[in-house]
């Protein structure tokens, strides 16, 4: 068994899509026609967004839509660059909220944490052992 996709219910897949090319520099990889569902270029694991009337055909007794929750879901995305303090304003710039600004770790990584517009929290961090 290996990790083969992550989704996340998002309010607008097509604007997901476009916020995480212009905040973290990556690429779509597909939108279907619909525009219910999307996938980025990611690397091994695929990170898709589905629409909420697809998670509502999904889990019929209803599912938290992470954008209309006030504090951030107790899971996370989390992208490994190099340089963390131009990749945090570089989200910030394209709209996302800071929640924790880049620090120094004691085991040696930088990381930081921002919220997106469809309410996902993204980890920023650089690669461990760096």
């Amino acid at each position: 068994m290996k990790l083969g996709y992550t989704i996340v219910y998002v309010p607008d897949v097509a604007g997901s899509l476009e916020f995480f090319e212009k905040a973290f520099g990556l690429s779509k990889k597909f939108l279907h026609e619909s525009g219910t569902y999307g996938e980025l270029n990611t690397g091994e694991t695929t990170l898709s967004f589905a629409s909420h009337e697809l998670g509502d055909l999904n889990f019929l007794e209803g599912h938290v839509q992470a954008h209309n929750s006030a504090q951030p879901l107790g899971f996370e995305i989390v992208l490994v660059t190099g340089d963390i303090p131009l990749a945090h304003e570089k989200a910030l710039a394209a709209g996302a909220k800071e929640l924790a600004a880049p620090v120094a770790k004691p085991w040696g990584q930088v990381v930081s944490y921002v919220r997106c517009p469809d309410g996902i929290l993204v980890e920023l961090c650089t690669p461990i052992g760096a």
